[in-house]
């Protein structure tokens, strides 16, 4: 097993990703993890509804979301759900979800991906994003 070493990560650090009224902060993957784990912060602003999400999808990592600010919905394998403050979210590998800012307020959330390597497909998802 490939050794990694402890790790420290202060606000407003980690790799940057803007997407609109959207973005995430990845603190720490691959590099730091031995691609066990990437963990990211994500931040959407009010009503920050589709088309400005993610459209439905499914990777085989799984994900836990630790929502820290606001009110997320979510949806899993079409089922929408509330999280709010303080609530965890459990998606497996290959389900198919999305998420979204419904509320009036900003919304963030924690997200742990296992195993690791979720991070290297965030230059697509900005440039789609952007188009």
């Amino acid at each position: 097993m490939t050794q990694t070493k402890p790790l420290v990560v202060h606000p407003e650090t980690g790799r940057q990703y803007a997407m609109g009224p959207m973005s995430a902060r990845f603190i720490a993957d691959t590099d730091e993890t031995a691609s066990r784990v990437s963990i990211s912060e994500w931040w959407l602003e009010p009503d920050t509804v589709a088309p400005q999400t993610p459209p439905a999808h499914a990777h085989p990592e799984d994900h836990t979301f630790y929502v820290i600010e606001g009110e997320l919905s979510i949806q899993l394998d079409g089922t929408w759900h509330t999280a709010v403050r303080g609530s965890y979210v459990f998606i497996p590998g290959g389900t198919e979800h999305t998420f979204e800012n419904r509320s009036s307020d900003r919304v963030g959330f924690i997200s742990f991906n296992a195993p690791g390597g979720f991070e290297n497909q965030m230059p697509a998802i900005v440039e789609w994003f952007e188009k």
